[in-house]
C-alpha cells in the first residue's frame, strides 16, 4: 500500500457504523510506551532514535495484527503527504514536525497505527467508528502485548509505564471520543457540559486534538488522569461519563424536533442549499455547514443524502486531500474553489455556468 491508495478509500472511523454513531463519530484509544534504558525521544541521540525504529519495525513484523502493515518514513514524505495523514487522523501534528527518525505504521483498514519517535518512542493508536471504547481498548491491549514480546518497555513497579509527559505516567492510556453535539450547542447546554467535564478531569479539544478549536459542533473528549488507575477503570469511568453526554444530546435532539421542527428544518435546508450551490467555500465553513447537514440526516429531516456521503465530503474537502486529488499544490483561494466544485459534484448541485 502506498499513500495515494488511502485517497480512494473511506477511513474505517468514518464509515458511520457502530453504536450511537449518529452522535459518536469515532472512538480512539492511544497507549504511550517507551523502550527501557533509552532516553525519551526529545533527549535521545540520532543513533538511539534509529534504534527505536529498528526495534519498532521488528516488533511490528512479528505482530499478527500488523501482518499487512505499511511503514512510512516521515522524512521521505512531502509536507503535503504528512498533512494528509494528519487529516485522516492516523497521526498527530507533532509527528509531522521535525520528521527525521520518525516512522508511521498503518494497517490497511486504518484502524491501527503506530507512531515511532513522536513524544514517546511508541504511540499505539486504535480508532474505530461509533461508541466502541471496550472493543478499541481490548484491541489496543492485544497489540500492546504482542509488541511487548519484542520490546522491553520502560516500567516502574511504583509508577507504571514511564512516559515523556508526566500526565501520561501510569497506564499511558488516553481514551477519546469524537462527538457531534449540535443539539447541546443549539439549546445552549454545551457550556455547562464542558464545565462539568473539566471538573471531572476530562479534556475537550477540537477535531485534530490538542491545540485545535471545536468546529462544526465536533468535540474530541478524552481522559486526562492515567496514574493510579487500571486500564479497565479508566475505560469504565470514561464510558459512564460519555454515556451521560450521549443521553443528553439525544434528549436535546428530541426536544428540538418537538418544539422547533420548522426552524430546524429551515436551518438544515439552507445549509444544504449553500453546499449544493456555492462556488467558493472555505474549509471552516464547509465543516460548519456539513455539521448541520449531518444533523438533518440523523433527525430524518434530510432524506436526499446519507451519512456515508457526508463523511466522504468531510474527508475529501480537507486541504491536503483536495491537493492530492488535483495532484498539485493549490493556493488557499484555489482550494476554496475546488472544494466548492467537489461538494457540488458529490451533492448533485448546479454545474458551473
Amino acid at each position: 500500500m502506498n499513500i495515494d491508495d488511502l485517497l480512494n478509500k473511506t477511513s474505517e472511523w468514518l464509515k458511520g457504523t457502530g453504536p450511537n454513531s449518529d452522535i459518536v463519530i469515532s472512538t480512539r484509544v492511544r497507549l504511550a510506551r517507551n523502550v527501557d534504558k533509552l532516553p525519551f525521544t526529545h533527549w535521545a541521540s540520532g543513533k538511539q532514535r534509529e534504534q527505536v525504529l529498528l526495534l519498532g519495525r521488528e516488533a511490528a513484523e512479528k505482530s499478527n495484527l500488523l501482518k499487512d502493515a505499511t511503514y512510512f518514513k516521515m522524512a521521505a514524505l512531502s509536507e503535503l503527504d504528512r498533512q494528509f495523514l494528519i487529516e485522516r487522523h492516523l497521526m498527530s501534528p507533532e509527528h509531522a514536525f521535525e520528521p527525521e527518525y520518525k516512522v508511521l505504521i498503518i494497517e490497511p483498514r486504518e484502524v491501527i497505527s503506530i507512531m515511532l519517535n513522536e513524544e514517546d518512542h511508541l504511540r499505539i493508536q486504535v480508532i474505530q467508528s461509533g461508541f466502541n471504547l471496550r472493543d478499541a481498548s481490548s484491541l489496543a491491549a492485544k497489540l500492546d502485548a504482542e509488541l511487548n514480546e519484542t520490546i522491553n518497555y520502560a516500567y516502574s513497579i511504583k509508577w507504571g509505564y514511564l512516559t515523556a509527559c508526566p500526565t501520561n505516567v501510569g497506564t499511558g492510556m488516553r481514551a477519546s471520543l469524537m462527538l457531534h453535539l449540535p443539539a447541546l450547542v443549539i439549546t445552549r447546554q454545551i457550556n455547562k457540559v464542558l464545565q462539568a467535564l473539566g471538573k471531572l478531569g476530562i479534556a475537550v479539544r477540537g477535531l485534530y486534538g490538542e491545540g485545535t478549536e471545536a468546529l462544526g459542533n465536533f468535540f474530541q473528549i478524552s481522559n486526562q488522569v492515567t496514574l493510579g488507575r487500571s486500564e479497565e477503570d479508566i475505560v469504565w469511568n470514561f464510558e459512564r461519563v460519555m454515556n451521560q453526554i450521549v443521553t443528553r444530546e439525544a434528549q436535546a435532539r428530541r426536544k428540538l424536533l418537538t418544539k422547533e421542527r420548522e426552524e430546524l428544518s429551515d436551518k438544515i435546508f439552507r445549509a444544504y442549499g449553500t453546499l449544493k450551490n456555492a462556488r467558493i467555500i472555505t474549509s471552516g465553513e464547509t465543516t460548519n455547514l456539513m455539521s448541520i447537514v449531518r444533523f438533518g440526516i440523523n433527525l430524518g429531516l434530510l432524506p436526499e443524502i446519507n451519512i456515508k456521503m457526508v463523511n466522504e465530503i468531510f474527508i475529501l474537502s480537507q486541504p491536503a486531500h483536495l491537493q492530492k486529488l488535483e495532484n498539485k499544490a493549490l493556493t488557499p483561494d484555489q482550494r476554496d474553489m475546488k472544494r466548492a466544485d467537489l461538494i457540488r459534484k458529490k451533492l448533485g448541485g448546479q454545474k458551473n455556468v
